[in-house]
């Protein structure tokens, strides 16, 4: 089983910049998981939230707001780090450690993408990372918009646990996936894992930071774990007693 990153070593760094995954790689994580998304001037961005409020105090929001503008915004000041800043994806590609696994969650909540899904698949096709490049998304069209324009890339379908499950998990997911799964731990039983592991995917469970309930997911063959705290749960991991992380 897999420790990626939950954007970046978020418990120890601020989310989603340089900083968060450089700390990831210190921490001994296998990959890292990010969000993606355009923001107004059709850069592709390294962030979660679609408003600045939470993470800057700024009522921005990033689709419509330049990149020359979103670059001065502090991202770290807020959630109790250093000041620190949105990073483009093409420089979270470049800085990553040649052996690491990106999950890319591709961020879009509305009908077009504004190019994201065109944007990411021809950002890690210029680096040659298709092999180590998992694209995920809630949003379905994103992943169609993906497989149209990159086939080859591995997609897989995040499974919203504010949503019905059957639809999600029977319906759209065997439409659009192509590598994996991505539940919310909580969703994670014996039988769904291995239907999913006989249907040829991949489980990449979220967000897990407490030990025994990651050793239990590998226990039932969940393929990658997604958490803010991959060193601590590594050590943990390696651990015969439970133990509990970050309590």
């Amino acid at each position: 089983m897999l420790l990626l990153a939950h954007r970046g070593a978020s418990a120890d760094a601020p989310e989603n910049t340089l900083e968060a995954f450089t700390e990831a790689v210190r921490q001994g994580a296998d990959g890292v998981e990010l969000d993606a998304m355009v923001c107004g001037s059709g850069e592709v961005v390294v962030c979660h939230d679609e408003r600045l409020e939470r993470l800057a105090g700024l009522p921005w929001e990033v689709r419509t707001t330049p990149w020359w503008k979103l670059r001065r915004a502090d991202v770290g000041s807020s959630l109790g780090y250093a000041p620190a800043r949105i990073p483009l994806l093409e420089d979270v590609l470049d800085a990553l450690p040649a052996h690491f696994l990106v999950n890319i969650e591709l961020k879009c909540d509305h009908f077009g993408d504004g190019g994201l899904a065109a944007s990411v698949a021809r950002l890690v096709a210029e680096r040659d990372l298709s092999s180590r490049v998992v694209l995920s998304s809630f949003n379905p069209l994103c992943l169609f918009r993906l497989a149209a324009v990159a086939p080859t890339l591995r997609r897989g379908f995040l499974i919203d646990p504010d949503k019905a499950w059957a639809p999600q998990a029977y319906v759209v997911s065997p439409l659009v996936s192509s590598h994996s799964v991505h539940p919310f731990h909580e969703a994670c039983t014996p039988e769904r894992v291995s239907a999913w592991r006989e249907a040829g995917l991949s489980v990449a469970a979220w967000t897990v930071d407490e030990a025994q309930r990651a050793r239990e997911l590998r226990e039932l063959g969940v393929s990658y774990l997604i958490t803010n705290r991959p060193g601590r749960l590594r050590e943990a991991l390696r651990e015969r007693a439970p133990d509990a992380v970050g309590a």
